[in-house]
């Protein structure tokens, strides 16, 4: 995916998010219609927002009104992006529990946020270049093998010019000529492997790799770059499907507290996936303009901020905190696994 592409997917996910974004309580100027009835249900209207329906009370129908509503919701959510942030960087338990106990119009919903950050990290990630780093390995090999190619093809020279110089001079070329077939055998098998990918993997006649499993494994040995593009767009699409994995390891984190509900459960991992999406945009721009190492120390940050997520948003003393969180670690691989191993069937089918 190139950088236009990278950048339409942040603005589509800016787009979405603001589309599922609640108005209630947002302030807003007056634009140029002034009318005593809702436009959109007719209600008398007694303030800023129709009391029925939500509609502002003032719209306009100017261009430069159109412009400045998509900038605002694109990259401004009205104010609430710099309420929602800074707490959820470092008070994420507080906000978390201010919005599940009704706190709705200062801060950013959870699904809107959540959207926004999916399809922001998948832009930068495609946009700098990082989301296809590890494909690096892959190109390093096939550089490799055309470089034994060319070597092949040079000894293959040298063994013609014996024969040629052994046939001036009237001598048995039959070894020579065996060697060449050989040589010629093995430059074409090499070429065959790196059009094709299939012969770098040896069969093994002892296989008992599952029958259903097997299509998979060739359509992405066939076609390793498509598969990979395909795994991509999968993760991208089905990303919302981290969610309802998590959820469950939630439940299993608090068994015997009803106070807690699956409501809250899901408030709370939608928030903690977003502000994890967030870690993932920093190190993918710390990793594009060169401190990685820097980058790489984001990582450590996630435990850190699942214990203030949990010690806040479930009100827990210290060690309770500490050994949910150790558990919660130990979930989120899990069901991090399980959604790669989704996205890989479905981008490999």
């Amino acid at each position: 995916m190139d950088g236009l592409d990278a950048i339409g997917d942040a603005v589509t996910g800016g787009l979405l998010a603001r589309a599922v974004e609640p108005a209630a309580g947002e302030a807003g100027g007056d634009g140029h219609t002034h009318e005593k009835n809702c436009l959109n249900c007719g209600t008398p209207l007694t303030g800023a927002y129709c009391s029925t329906c939500g509609q502002k009370a003032h719209v306009h129908r100017s261009v430069r009104g159109f412009f400045q509503d998509f900038l605002q919701g694109l990259f401004n959510f009205e104010g609430k992006f710099w309420h929602t942030l800074p707490m959820l960087v470092w008070r994420p338990g507080e906000m978390t529990r201010r919005y599940i106990a009704g706190e709705r119009a200062r801060f950013i919903s959870p699904v809107a946020l959540y959207l926004f950050t999916v399809f922001a990290m998948f832009a930068v990630l495609n946009f700098t270049g990082t989301w296809t780093a590890g494909s690096g390995s892959g190109k390093s090999l096939s550089a490799e093998i055309a470089t034994s190619i060319k070597e092949e093809q040079a000894g293959l020279a040298k063994l013609e010019a014996k024969r040629k110089a052994a046939v001036a001079a009237h001598k048995d070329v039959a070894d020579l000529d065996r060697r060449i077939a050989k040589r010629k055998a093995d430059v074409a098998e090499t070429q065959k492997a790196l059009t094709t990918g299939k012969q770098f993997i040896a069969a093994d006649a002892g296989d008992e790799t599952p029958s259903w499993i097997k299509p998979f494994i060739e359509n992405a040995r066939d076609n390793p770059e498509m598969v990979s593009l395909k795994v991509q767009e999968a993760a991208s699409k089905y990303s919302w499907l981290l969610i309802p994995l998590s959820v469950p390891f939630m439940w299993l984190l608090f068994p015997f507290r009803r106070r807690y509900n699956t409501y809250d459960h899901a408030v709370f991992v939608t928030y903690s996936l977003s502000f994890m999406m967030m870690l993932v945009i920093g190190w993918s721009v710390l990793t594009a303009i060169g401190f990685s190492t820097l980058g790489t120390f984001l990582f450590f940050v996630p435990p850190f901020h699942m214990y203030r997520h949990l010690k806040g948003s479930y009100e827990l003393g210290k060690w309770s905190a500490i050994l949910r969180t150790s558990a919660l670690v130990g979930f989120a691989f899990a069901a991090a696994g399980i959604f790669m191993v989704t996205a890989v069937a479905i981008g490999a089918s």
